[in-house]
Parts: C-alpha cells; structure tokens; sequence
C-alpha cells in the first residue's frame, strides 16, 4: 500500500520507517528541510534504537523517501498525520497550529476514498472537527493514537500491544484500509478496538493519565516513608504482589518527565475545564504537583550530604534524558536537578551515554563530559537516569575518583548494601 506520514519528528520518523519494514510504499514529509535532509541519508534525527537501521533498509529498498514538498503525499492512499501537539505557552492547553496546518495543507492532495488517519495526541473533539473539513473532499477520517514507549518504539509500531481505531459510524472502509495497514500486527491476533472519534482520542490520554497518576503515587508514598522510616521500595514490592495494582510504574524516584505525560496531563485537565467537568480530573493537577516536589526532594538530599550547601561542591550528575535508551531531554527531571544545583552554586559535570548534545544546547551554562570525567574529584555523585551503565557501577572500583564517596541514588536502581559495604553514603528517595 501507498503511504504518506505527515510530520516527521519522533512518532512520524518511526511510523514512516516502520511501516516500510513491514513492505508499504511510504512517504515521510516534513516542513523541516534539515530534518528531511538527514532521515533522507539514513540519518535518525535522534536517538531511538533500531530505527536507523529500518531507515538504512527502507532507503535502500526504495520503499522509504523523504520530501519536503507535501504535493509527494499525493496518490497514497492512506495518509498519516503525526505532528506534535505541544504545550501552548499561555495555558496548559495543547496547541493544535500544526495538527490544522497539516490537514489543511494535505487536504489539496488527497483523492475521494483515501483515508486520513489521525496519530497525534489531540484533545477529545478535534477529530470531530477535522471531520467537517475532510467529508467535502470524499476522503475519509480515522482516529488511531499511538502507544509508544521511547527505546522501545520501533517494537511498539510493528508488534503493537492494541490496535485502536477511532471511526464514524458505518464506515467500515476506514476499518479495512487499516486493518490493511496493520496486517501484520492483525493476524498476530492483536487486539484490535474500533470505536468513535472521542474514545480513540480519549484513550492516549487516558492512558497517561493513568502511569502518571500510578508513578505520583509511590512518590507520595516516599514523601510517607521519608518521614516514618518506611522504605518505600519494599512497599512497592509488598503491594505490587496484588494482580489488582502491579509493580509495573511503581518505582520511587525523581519523578516522570519527556514529551508526553506531563503535556498530556495537563492538556487533558484545560480540555476537561473547558468541557465544564474539570473536577473530574482535579487530582491530575496534584499529580502533577507531586511530581515536580520530586525534583526538589532529590536536589535537597543532596544538599543535605554536603552540609547545608553545594557551593564550590563538584557534583556528578549520572543522566541527562528523561528516561534510559532515549536522548530526550524535554522537561527531564535528570537535567532539571542538574540545572538548580548548578544555580546553588555547585560545580556539576553531567554525564549521558546519549543526551549531552541536546542537553547542551537547552543549558550551554552546565559542564558536560564523559563518566571519568564527571566522578573524578566529585563531592557527591547523582543518579537520575537509570541507564544500564550506570546500573552496573562497580562501587569500590569508581571510589578512589571522587573525593567524597557520597551516592544519591534519584531513581532507586541501585543496591544500598552493595554501594555502603564499599564505603559509600548511600541515600535513595524514600528508603532507609
């Protein structure tokens, strides 16, 4: 099948490499002739495991171009949108400019019976909306959110855990061409939902709303264990035995960040406002308050093992990117910490296997160097992206680099016993 994807950023790029992998005929395109330009060479614009490889074969296969030009999305028969809806700067909304440019600048370009297919995170009612522009053309409109997890976010495309599709009632076309589409990830017997446009859009929201909310609540419970002497990993393990809760986003720590659960959340509560039920989700603001309360838990532990004051203090920070696998350092509690401890007056090295140039650039004023560089003579050492490098620390191995063997462990991974029996201070958020 022919194919375009409109935007390729994150989600687009990965969508568009993906489904050439899986044999269709894919056009990415992008408004950003840099980006073009590299995805064109085989050149992932970030770092995602797996995908420059699908770039390299999709490319060499000729199943996989980039353009600039959105008149190439012309003669697919599905098209893809997947540009970004960020947070709009004077509210907590999700600003839709480029979701409508998208649309309306496709929408020249499509024939009557193609389907236009909606992957962005949108807030409930835009499909409904988009609709009344799409029907005039003949072509038709689905709704099919996307559930990727960065590091993992090829194997989440092309071996799906759902398949939802968000469509008008009786247009069982719009069900085909997708089930077309997803062929693959259909005869694997993947579970498919096909539903109305409001659920579907409902769905990616809800969906984060709900690890967000699970992910603040064992952080509240560190906020209990801090002051009780409870260890709140050993809770986590406790209540996580019970099929109802799971241990799965029950690790205390520093707290949620990236491109998407704090945005969505916060896009999902100015949607419910303006709907009349934001009571309905009040809690999401609290869960959002908890969250942010975790960065400044982590940054006054570390002050708190040296002293009273980190000025002059060097400090390693282990971990840029919001999370392991990924570069990603949008709204990162990792570089968040490092950037208010370096405004106390610390000297902070960071350190990432992968996000210092994009760190580099949102925080030019921060020291960045490789591992050796940020332990050697460091006053405390600082874990807050849980990368399996760090993971694997020998403790009495790296003691002699620093000068002060102190460990604040911000995401827990580590093992207390192991890192104090070879001369550490030790701290994790919310255990003994």
């Amino acid at each position: 099948m022919k194919i375009s994807v409109i935007g390729c950023g994150y989600l687009g790029a990965v969508h568009a490499a993906s489904m050439a992998s899986l044999g269709h005929d894919v056009v990415g395109i992008d408004v950003d002739a840099a980006k073009i330009g590299a995805l064109s060479e085989g050149q992932a614009p970030f770092y995602e495991p797996g995908l420059p490889q699908l770039l390299t074969e999709g490319i060499a296969s000729g199943r996989l171009r980039f353009s600039t030009d959105i008149a190439d999305a012309a003669g697919s028969r599905v098209h893809f949108v997947a540009v970004g809806t960020p947070q709009m700067k004077t509210s907590g909304g999700a600003d839709l400019t480029y979701v409508d440019a998208a649309f309306t600048s496709l929408l020249p370009h499509v024939a009557s019976g193609d389907l236009l297919v909606g992957k962005s995170t949108v807030p409930v009612g835009t499909a409904a909306r988009l609709s009344e522009l799409v029907e005039p053309t003949g072509a038709l409109l689905a709704w099919n959110p996307e559930f990727l997890r960065e590091g993992f976010a090829v194997q989440d495309t092309v071996s799906p855990d759902r398949l939802v599709y968000g469509v008008q009632a009786g247009q069982q076309a719009s069900v085909d061409l997708l089930n077309e589409v997803y062929a693959a990830a259909v005869s694997a017997d993947t579970p498919v939902v096909v539903t109305d446009f409001a659920t579907a859009e409902l769905v990616k929201v809800a969906a984060n709303a709900f690890l967000a909310t699970k992910i603040s609540f064992i952080n509240a419970m560190a906020e209990i264990a801090e002051v009780t002497g409870a260890d709140v990993t050993q809770l986590a393990d406790a209540i996580g035995y019970d099929a109802r809760i799971g241990r799965r986003f029950l690790n205390a720590g520093v707290g949620f960040g990236g491109g998407c659960l704090p945005k969505d959340i916060r896009a999902f509560t100015a949607r419910a406002e303006e709907l009349g039920r934001g009571e309905s989700v009040a809690f999401l603001k609290e869960v959002d308050a908890i969250n942010l309360r975790r960065r400044q838990r982590a940054l006054d532990v570390v002050v708190e093992e040296l002293g009273g004051s980190v000025y002059r203090k060097k400090v390693a920070v282990l971990g840029l990117a919001f999370k392991p696998d990924s570069d990603d350092v949008r709204d990162s509690p990792a570089l968040d910490v490092a950037v208010q401890l370096h405004g106390l007056g610390a000297h902070v090295v960071g350190t990432d296997p992968e996000a210092i140039p994009n760190s580099q650039r949102l925080h030019p004023q921060l020291t960045f160097g490789t591992l050796d560089e940020a332990l050697d003579g460091a006053d405390a050492v600082v874990l807050l992206t849980e990368w399996k490098q760090y993971r694997a620390l020998d403790p009495s191995a790296i003691a002699a680099q620093v000068s002060q063997p102190i460990l604040v462990d911000g995401r827990n991974a580590l093992d207390p016993a192991a890192w104090r029996a070879a001369g550490w201070t030790y701290r994790g958020l919310g255990r003994r």
